[in-house]
């Protein structure tokens, strides 16, 4: 008895097994053709689908959606977010219905123009910060520093170079990228999934927060309550000022792919400069849609700081809204430059 009763769970077992992977090798009675180049078409063209019924089934509609908007056979690409997107097809037939999901990459439709700057001024920076995130605020100048035992949280008066007030955080923690929104300093931390808030006058911790999708925290800026974070992958995040959740995100892409470790970041007359980590240079996005309209090489300012062995890149930028001008510096630079942008 004991025999049968092994064998008939062997059999049971057997069919289980048997009854899954049949069900997982289902195949679609569907797919989805598209005009899209290996996968990639650039906005301003039109997407065109085109539905392949295999087995010749009476359809009775299809509904595709793309960035969550309903579009038809032939779309023209307007207002869409660039980068990896999935089509979404639902086809209905014969009292049944099929999803079908279309991998696409968006493109944009531009190259990247090159824009040049001027140095208007130059200013006193403490050469022993790593800067991550630069911002004004009522005329002065908040920086988050980083490294493990040196992140700091300054209020720095930018035209000497003297720091107001200060507070360090936590040794295991790394400071990032920092925004100013509604009185609160927003700081990120790197690898620890966390970041801070601040009263932007005395600076005293008022709470902290916990990141979502994106892993790690790397650039902050803010513009018409909501808050944008970089991750360092192309993809920036939109927070919500309130809870600090993660509600959407863009990609960064240029007409060629995508742009990854974006960094430091700064809301500026409608567009977002970023910088990118390791690359001295700014892209300037279009925040809409992911889009990088331009470009600034920043590299020259490198050799006018003191050169020395803890030299680092170009990570910190920031929009004065009094002097409608552009600050930046780097990673232990003992220099702050004011410039401004010409097309």
């Amino acid at each position: 008895m004991s025999k049968l009763k092994y064998l008939l769970i062997i059999f049971l077992c057997g069919l289980i097994i048997s009854c899954g992977s049949n069900s997982g090798n289902k195949k679609n009675e569907f797919a989805i053709q598209t005009n899209a180049e290996k996968g990639n078409i650039s906005i301003g063209e039109t997407l065109k689908l085109s539905l392949i019924n295999k087995k010749n089934h009476t359809v009775d509609s299809v509904i595709h959606t793309l960035n969550k908007k309903i579009i038809t056979d032939n779309t023209p690409l307007i207002d869409f977010k660039l980068g990896k997107q999935t089509i979404e097809s639902k086809v209905y037939f014969e009292n049944k219905v099929e999803t079908i999901n279309t991998p696409i990459t968006l493109l944009n439709n531009v190259a990247p123009k090159i824009f040049k700057y001027k140095i208007i001024n130059e200013y006193p920076h403490d050469i022993t910060s790593y800067t991550q995130g630069l911002e004004f605020h009522n005329g002065y100048l908040y920086e988050s520093t980083g490294q493990y035992k040196e992140s700091k949280l300054r209020k720095i008066d930018y035209k000497t170079g003297k720091v107001l007030k200060e507070i360090a955080l936590a040794d295991e923690y790394f400071g990032e990228g920092l925004t100013i929104l509604n009185n609160k300093v927003y700081q990120l931390t790197w690898r620890q999934g966390t970041g801070f808030v601040y009263n932007v006058d005395t600076l005293e911790k008022l709470s902290s927060f916990k990141y979502g999708n994106s892993k790690e925290g790397w650039g902050l800026c803010n513009h018409n309550n909501i808050i944008y974070k970089s991750d360092g992958t192309e993809k920036i995040w939109t927070l919500n000022p309130e809870t600090l959740v993660e509600e959407d995100y863009i990609q960064v892409f240029t007409n060629k792919g995508k742009i990854i470790e974006i960094n430091e970041m700064e809301w500026v007359d409608g567009k977002i400069f970023a910088n990118r980590y390791q690359k001295d240079g700014v892209a300037i996005i279009n925040p809409k849609n992911g889009g990088v309209i331009g470009v600034l090489d920043f590299s020259p300012l490198k050799k006018l700081v003191t050169q020395h062995e803890k030299l680092d890149v170009l990570n910190g930028i920031a929009y004065n809204p009094d002097t409608k001008t552009i600050f930046v510096t780097g990673k232990r630079w003992d220099k702050l430059f004011e410039v401004e942008i010409i097309e």
